[in-house]
């Protein structure tokens, strides 16, 4: 049958319109299963109870740029010896600690590390941070990071490293940029002569892979560096196909309600008082009921000792001397928990206030040393208020996910927060009424007042008997 040329060319055209359609509506499809059986399993997953009490594992899970080293090193360092933490637990992700005996993990590992854990052992604590500025923490921290680089030119060649930041430079020496003079630009988010510039730094391939929505990914456990068989293709589907974000939201939103703390970096001075007050006390308690365990181990065992006969003694000196060694280690083991024994939530706020004044010194020291050598790239906030809204606006637009994981996170802190400060004031208030003079003269009063009320009624009581007494007669 003869067909006119336009007619065939508009047949063509339709049939390869839906030839090519039809892969992308079943990838999508496609995606659209896989991402949803993973959330239907992981949305299933049976919550332990109790969740604010602390487990015999502590696992820290550190988003980055949320001021997680802080906490790490004013806090769980004065509630952990070294010998409790999970051998390079920092230094190296995918750390698999199953076969470790350790109480304290904290990584920059995803959620998906729980499942190398008993999960009714272990408890999980976290930061979120405001997305917008997470992501300028990031960049800063990346181009100070960089700049080590050209202040010790002896770690790699700054030649080399400048070629290849900035290759359309013409690999031109970045310490030839040194100071302000050779800087066009005051912006330091816009400094194009030696680094990448913000609004191109945030469409880089790695930013979308490893920065943008970072925190739910980590949360949900699909980063990179997941133990999870699926997560590689969870993860592509739901950066291909934006919608199918909601459901790996929802399940972050889950990991974080069963956590046993989660605080917020820019409440800083609240949920540093808030993770003193529900981790640090837990931590605090447990080592007292340790060490009260240890002491009556190694006092069972020295009785044990001294009942032994003297026969015995003769025929078992090889026994004795091993109960012997095995009462001193738990008594040595209870030496390392010496430095727990006196500390309490007070002074453990008190030492935290100090270690993170003299964190920042050497932060700030740092950071201005590295920093130098390529001014004006001092950021600080106000550097950010100058930063065009349509760069801002992209970044909202890129982090959709990691700005509703933080709303839910501000909730939760909230309410975790107000029950926080009620059981405080509930317990000072206990301790006020044994503790001060006032309170002790109250409880003596109150304690005169039963003890004349119990008198009174034995009394009426020893009175009543008499007379049904007397009417039996």
């Amino acid at each position: 049958m003869w067909m006119d040329p336009a007619m065939r060319f508009t047949v063509l055209l339709m049939f390869l319109a839906l030839a090519s359609a039809s892969p992308i509506k079943n990838d999508f499809s496609h995606c659209e299963k896989i991402v949803k059986k993973w959330a239907l399993a992981s949305l299933k997953e049976e919550a332990t109870e109790g969740k604010h009490t602390l487990r015999d594992l502590l696992f820290f899970l550190h988003v980055p740029r949320t001021g997680g080293r802080t906490y790490f090193h004013c806090f769980l360092r004065k509630l952990y010896s070294n010998s409790e933490e999970c051998p390079r637990s920092y230094d190296k992700l995918r750390f698999d600690p199953s076969k470790q005996k350790c109480r304290l993990l904290v990584t920059h590992d995803d959620y998906s590390m729980m499942s190398k854990f008993p999960k009714k052992k272990t408890s999980v604590v976290t930061i979120l941070r405001n997305p917008v500025d997470r992501v300028f923490s990031t960049y800063e921290f990346s181009v100070e990071v960089a700049a080590r680089f050209l202040v010790h030119p002896n770690l790699t060649s700054a030649t080399q490293m400048a070629g290849r930041l900035r290759p359309r430079n013409g690999g031109r020496d970045a310490r030839k940029f040194r100071g302000s003079n050779h800087v066009r630009s005051k912006d330091p988010y816009n400094m194009e002569e030696i680094v990448i510039p913000l609004h191109e730094y945030i469409m880089d391939p790695i930013a979308h892979d490893m920065v943008h929505n970072g925190a739910t990914f980590q949360v949900a456990g699909l980063t990179n560096n997941s133990y999870y068989v699926e997560a590689h293709e969870v993860r592509h589907c739901v950066q291909k196909y934006k919608i199918l974000g909601e459901h790996v939201l929802q399940v972050a939103k889950k990991r974080l309600d069963e956590m046993l703390y989660v605080g917020l970096t820019e409440d800083h001075r609240e949920s540093a008082t808030m993770f003193a007050n529900v981790v640090g006390a837990q931590v605090i308690s447990q080592a007292l009921a340790s060490n009260t365990s240890v002491e009556t181990a190694a006092d069972n065992k020295a009785e044990q000792s001294s009942s032994i006969s003297d026969s015995e003694r003769e025929n078992d000196d090889h026994q004795v001397s091993t109960s012997d060694q095995k009462a001193s280690e738990i008594a040595s083991t209870g030496n390392l928990e010496g430095k727990k024994e006196n500390m309490t939530v007070k002074k453990l706020m008190a030492a935290y206030e100090d270690c993170i004044s003299n964190l920042r010194k050497t932060q700030a020291r740092r950071r201005t040393s590295s920093l130098k050598r390529i001014a004006p790239a001092n950021f600080s906030k106000e550097d950010r208020l100058l930063v065009p809204e349509v760069v801002l606006e992209q970044i909202r637009s890129l982090n959709n996910l990691d700005l509703e994981l933080y709303k839910y996170a501000q909730d939760i802190f909230a309410k975790q927060h107000e029950h926080t400060m009620q059981k405080l004031a509930s317990t000072e208030g206990l301790e006020g009424l044994f503790n001060n003079s006032g309170g002790i003269t109250l409880w003596k009063t109150v304690s005169l007042v039963m003890c004349i009320v119990l008198l009174i009624v034995v009394l009426l009581f020893v009175n009543a008997r008499r007379k049904i007494s007397k009417v039996k007669i």
